[in-house]
This record gives structure tokens, sequence and C-alpha cells, in this order.
């Protein structure tokens, strides 16, 4: 039987993918608030997915799970420079490119390093999930007012 995170990151990222291929050039500079835009969401899910991705690498390497501290806050306002230079459609393709990335290396990944990651508080690094559904949800809410009016 698969684990329930590889469905639940399976599900969401199928989301994003349907998402990225039907949203048009123009739509990805729509803004999301806090002078983000729809691009700038997606390259935060890009990048999230990438540091949960070499975080799981250097687990499985090193054999020990450890809690690893970021402020989120300060990580997403200094990136956020990076993401606003990023061509909007090649943010939008490396969101969907880190989650495969990051859903394949899960989903190989032995049953007692997932048990260990869930049991340091890092549930987050294992279901990205919960992640890329609060973005999705939040762009598609967008998307569906913009058309609504």
């Amino acid at each position: 039987m698969e684990r329930a995170f590889v469905q639940e990151n399976a599900r969401e990222r199928k989301r994003l993918i349907s998402l990225v291929d039907r949203l048009k050039d123009e739509e990805l500079n729509l803004p999301l608030g806090n002078d983000w835009t729809i691009a700038i969401a997606l390259a935060h899910l890009a990048y999230w997915d990438q540091r949960s991705l070499f975080l799981i690498r250097k687990w499985k390497k090193s054999g020990s799970v450890e809690f690893s501290p970021i402020d989120t806050e300060v990580t997403n306002d200094s990136l956020l420079f990076l993401w606003r230079a990023l061509e909007p459609r090649i943010a939008a393709n490396l969101a969907v490119s880190s989650a495969e990335e990051v859903d394949r290396e899960l989903k190989g990944s032995p049953s007692d390093l997932i048990s260990k990651i869930e049991g340091i508080g890092e549930k987050n690094r294992v279901y990205r999930s919960i992640h890329r559904k609060m973005h999705i949800d939040q762009i598609e809410e967008l998307l569906k007012n913009r058309s609504s009016t």
C-alpha cells in the first residue's frame, strides 16, 4: 500500500501542473498581495520544494535526521528580489519540476527515514502537498474572482 503522503503530494502536484499548463503568460503577473504575483508564489513553491529535497538528500546520506531551523519570513523576504528577477514562465516551470523532483525523492525514501523526519516535527518536509495546496488554492481563488467580474 502506498503511503498517504505520496498520494497527497501527487494530488497537489497534479493540480499544480494543471494550473501552470492553463495559466496564460499575462496571468502569471497578476498580483496576489504583499508585492507577490502568481509567478512569485510559484517561484516560492519551487524554492521550498528544493529546500526540502536537499534536506532529505542530506538526511539520507548522513543517516541522521535533525531539525533544520529557518526564519521563513526573513527567507521569503530576502528571496523576493530573486523571484521578481525570474521570467514568470520560468518560475512556473521551476515550481513543477521542483515538485516532481522532491516527490520522486520522497516516494523512494525508506519508511524509517520518513518516520524520523516526521518524528522531529518536520511533517511539512514529507507532506509537500500542504504548502502547495495553500498557494494553489490562493491562485485559483484569484483567477475565479477575476473571471466572475
